[in-house]
Parts: structure tokens; C-alpha cells; sequence
């Protein structure tokens, strides 16, 4: 891919999210800005919120409103294009993708539908929650996989609330998923609740809120270490959450859940957040190869396998990096380095040099427990090796991790211009979404 005197290469990047956002942001002020490519993200919704935050707007302790990015002004502060859309079709010979047509509220067509071409394709579409096909999880369950569906859990939690107040009964919630959505999720409800008692809620007690989390797996935060684990659990069996490991979930209604072992959960609120599977769509383009969970395999330079041209970056795609066994975990911080590669990648093509292979540095991970606290494992350091964190050092860190993820997208000034404008938020909004 070398740009000539007539024309220069176009490349288009599906999707909006935490790798794809942080791309065309690159790649716009590296070769956009500077005449060296046409950079265009096509995504289905307007507006960027963080991923890693859903569990935060499903409860209102995040105003998405305030919060999320605005594609089409992003991309003019950034000199890239975005053009509204949803993937419909990825014709891999013929370098082209079609869009589907946008309709409206009412269903009549926006914009009809639409192809682009391009000389190089980044698929960034991220995943979605894996309900392995178990009976009710899709008609009776409340995911987290995008704003709408974390919008949604609010709306049902704050009327369920309502409810709960009115006629002082308890109120119950079921997490089916002992992963970081389901624990961080858990932990907020509580804080949540206690927020609504200072806005009218006076009987809405903490202690008529029955959250339960149910884990496959014989124990939560199975991806993290067990001294982690240990720790989460310990910490939410303190706010009141009942943690279920060992609960293998067979089918759900509109009342609960039912267990294999025979066991029965009812709750007011169905959560599913357990485990994650690459779009539908993926497995029907032709050309790309699609694991068991729906992700694309990708060739070392994170070009999918047998598909020159195309790169799959994020959570939903099947990487297995040199050196490792197992592929990379759906997580922000794998998106984060799969973007900047990218982006390096294809500013090397540019010059006529070759492709990198990339290399997985796993940072460590940390988990919110709302504003109680954090906890956590670190790699490397000045000594290297792993570092136990929690308290408010990890709480801090954990908010840092979002800082910094805005200050790719901002720069460090305007980052801390918006931290300044969410304090002054503070003196005039509530301290919860409550509409």
C-alpha cells in the first residue's frame, strides 16, 4: 500500500469501539491530517462510550449523555470521516464492503444502501454475550454489550426501584456470570441504592437488596488470579451479594433462573454477562475463518487468515500470539495495543516496509467495586513480576485507566479540561442518572 501522485489509499475501520475509536484517531492526525490516506470509520451508532464503563450507565452512576464521544465532531477535530452504518457484507477479492440502509425510529430509510471500497479494511466489531443457546437467556435475560442495552438496565432498575420504594419490599437482582461485568455490576447496584435513599427513596433499604452471582466455574474472576478472586469475593459478600460459584445456569423464565443442580433463583432483575462470541455476521462473510465462538483468526500481523488487506483487532479476534498457548482475552487494554500496532503496521506499509508481528504485553488487570474500592494484579514494574493491588490505590489506577484512554482520544489538556468540567458536573447534577 503506497500512495501515488493521483490517488492516495483508503482505509475504512468497522467499528467504533475501544480499538477502532483510538485507530482512525492515529491514524487520522498521522495520515489524514497530513494528505497520506483517506481514514473512514463506519460504525451503526452515533455516539462512543467506553466499554469498560456499560456497568457504570446501567446504573446512572455514568451519564452517558456527558460521557460519550460524538463521532461526526471527533472525526472533523481528528481528519478522518464517519459514515453512519451497519456491516452488512464484506467482499474480500473485490476490496469492498457494503453498508445496510439506516432507518429510522418509524422504520423509513435514511440512507439507502451503501458500498465503500478500500485498499485496507480493519474489522473492530467487537463481541457480544455468549448465551450458549441455553433456553429463556434471550427472551427473559438484560445484557451489557452496548449503550442501548446498559440505557435499558437502568430503565428497568430505576422503575424496579420505584417499585421496591412504594410498596417497601425488597428488590432482587440475578448476575448470571462472575466475570468482571457481573462483579463490577453487582457492586455498583449497591452503591446505587445507596445513592436513591438521599432522592426520595426513604425505603429503599441495602438491606432489602438481594443481588446473587452465579459462576460456572468454581470461583468468580476466573481469568485473574485466586488471591484476586478470593479478595472480590470476600469484599462483596461484605456489601451483602451472594456469590454463587459452581452454579451452572440450564434455563431461564420470566421469574429466574434453574440451575442443574436443581436449584432455583428468582429475581426481580435477570442479568446474563457470562462469556463473549464474535458478531453473527462474522461467520457468513466469505473468505475469513471463524473460531467456535464466532471470532476471526488472524495471522501474526493480526491480518485475518487468508485475507491480505484485512486486519481484525479487539474482542473479536482469535489471536495467539507467538510465545502463547492460548489466545489473547477479550479485554480494553489487548484493543488498546491491537490499535497502536495497526496503526504502526499500516504507516510502514505506507513507507514500503514490511508488516510487524505482534506481541501481547499483558499490563495486569483491575476490578471496581463501585466506590468502595478496587482490586487487582499488576505486571512488570522496576523489579517485574506481579504486584497485588486494592484500596484506594487501585481505585485510583482503575480511573486512571479511563483518563488515559480519553487523552488518546483528546490529548492530555483537553483530558484534564473535561475532569475539571465533571467536578463542577458534580455541583449542579445529581449523583446518579436518575431519568
Amino acid at each position: 500500500m503506497k500512495a501515488d501522485a493521483t490517488s492516495i489509499p483508503v482505509i475504512v475501520v468497522v467499528g467504533g469501539g475501544a480499538g477502532g475509536l483510538e485507530l482512525v484517531t492515529r491514524l487520522g492526525r498521522k495520515l489524514g491530517r497530513r494528505g497520506m490516506a483517506e481514514v473512514v470509520l463506519v460504525d451503526s451508532n452515533r455516539l462512543h462510550v467506553w466499554k469498560p464503563r456499560f456497568h457504570e450507565v446501567a446504573t446512572g452512576a455514568v451519564n452517558a449523555d456527558l460521557d460519550a464521544v460524538d463521532y461526526r465532531a471527533h472525526a472533523r477535530a481528528n481528519h478522518y470521516r464517519f459514515e453512519p452504518g451497519t456491516l452488512a457484507d464484506v467482499e474480500v477479492d473485490a476490496r469492498r464492503i457494503t453498508l445496510a440502509p439506516v432507518r429510522d425510529s418509524d422504520g423509513a430509510v435514511v440512507l439507502p444502501e451503501r458500498h465503500l471500497e478500500y485498499d485496507r479494511l480493519v474489522l473492530a466489531v467487537g463481541s457480544r454475550s455468549n448465551d450458549f443457546n441455553i433456553p429463556g437467556i434471550r427472551e427473559h435475560c438484560l445484557f451489557l454489550d452496548s449503550q442501548a442495552q446498559a440505557e435499558r438496565f437502568r430503565e428497568r432498575f430505576l422503575n424496579a426501584c420505584l417499585h421496591a420504594n412504594h410498596h417497601d419490599k425488597p428488590l432482587s437482582v440475578a448476575i448470571v456470570g462472575g466475570g468482571a461485568t457481573g462483579v463490577e455490576l453487582a457492586a455498583e447496584i449497591h452503591h446505587a441504592i445507596s445513592l436513591l435513599r438521599l432522592y426520595g427513596h426513604e425505603q429503599l433499604h441495602r438491606d432489602q437488596l438481594h443481588v446473587h452471582v452465579l459462576e460456572a466455574g468454581p470461583r468468580i474472576l476466573p481469568a485473574l488470579s485466586e488471591r484476586v478472586s478470593a479478595s472480590a469475593r470476600q469484599r462483596l459478600e461484605a456489601l451483602g451479594v451472594g456469590v454463587h460459584p459452581d452454579t451452572m445456569v440450564e434455563a431461564a423464565d420470566a421469574a429466574g433462573f434453574s440451575t442443574r443442580d436443581g436449584s432455583r433463583f428468582e429475581a426481580d432483575l435477570l442479568v446474563w454477562a457470562a462469556g463473549v462470541r464474535g458478531p453473527d455476521f462474522l461467520g457468513e462473510i466469505a473468505g475469513l475463518t471463524t473460531n467456535a465462538v464466532n471470532q476471526v483468526e488472524v495471522e501474526p500481523d493480526l491480518q485475518a487468515r487468508g485475507c491480505p488487506g484485512v486486519f481484525v483487532i479487539g474482542d473479536c479476534a482469535a489471536c495467539v500470539p507467538p510465545g502463547r498457548d492460548t489466545p489473547v482475552p477479550p479485554r480494553a487494554q489487548v484493543a488498546h495495543q491491537m490499535a497502536w500496532f495497526v496503526a504502526r503496521s499500516l504507516e510502514r506499509e505506507l513507507r514500503g516496509e514490511p508488516t510487524l508481528v505482534f506481541r501481547y504485553r499483558d499490563r495486569g488487570s483491575l476490578v471496581s467495586l463501585s466506590r468502595y474500592s478496587s482490586i487487582g494484579m499488576l505486571m512488570g514494574g522496576l523489579r517485574g513480576g506481579t504486584f497485588f493491588v486494592e484500596g484506594m490505590l487501585a481505585r485510583w489506577m482503575y480511573i486512571s485507566l479511563y483518563r488515559m484512554h480519553q487523552a488518546v482520544l483528546y490529548g492530555w489538556p483537553r483530558t484534564l479540561l473535561l475532569l475539571l468540567a465533571g467536578r463542577f458536573n458534580r455541583l449542579v447534577r445529581p449523583r446518579l442518572k436518575l431519568h
